[in-house]
């Protein structure tokens, strides 16, 4: 029961992400869904209520803020973390990213792959960082937090626009 029901962004006031973008959210919410877990720490000596949980991810004042509640929607706790730490290997990523999708279009598979390679990397490290930054808080494995990365990418994205 340590795990995710339900994701919803919140990109209110955001600007709208582009095709590969919105597709790399499906993409995660979709890969989320199917196989994730999400496990909320205790805190103050108090148990929270069991999974499975409802996750609202949004950026406010430069925070990323997880909303997690029940899965009857019954809040659970809010934990907000400061995107500033963060700042660097973000914009890595975004700018293996676009090398990425630029030689999809024009370069041979043996230079796509080596792209690849990089970016994977440096969606890993992105991934350890928020793992690290949720200890205590939030537990995780290793692929819920690349896709939970992926979705902080994603907002992050129309934040920075």
């Amino acid at each position: 029961m340590s795990r995710l029901c339900r994701i919803e962004i919140d990109d209110r006031g955001l600007p709208a992400p582009t095709p590969e973008v919105e597709q790399e959210r499906r993409v995660a919410v979709f890969d989320l869904l199917e196989d994730n877990s999400f496990a909320v720490s205790p805190r103050d000596g108090a148990s929270p209520p069991p999974g499975p949980y409802a996750l609202r991810l949004a950026i406010r004042e430069r925070r990323l803020v997880f909303e997690i509640a029940t899965e009857n929607g019954a809040p659970v706790t809010e934990v907000h973390l400061a995107l500033s730490p963060f700042r660097q290997v973000v914009k890595d990523y975004f700018q293996i990213c676009a090398s990425y999708y630029d030689a999809v279009k024009r370069l041979p598979p043996s230079q796509i792959e080596a792209i690849d390679m990089g970016r994977r990397g440096i969606h890993d490290e992105g991934a350890r960082l928020l793992e690290e930054r949720l200890e205590g808080k939030i537990a995780l494995d290793k692929p819920t937090a690349r896709r939970l990365f992926t979705l902080m990418c994603v907002l992050h994205f129309g934040a920075a626009a």
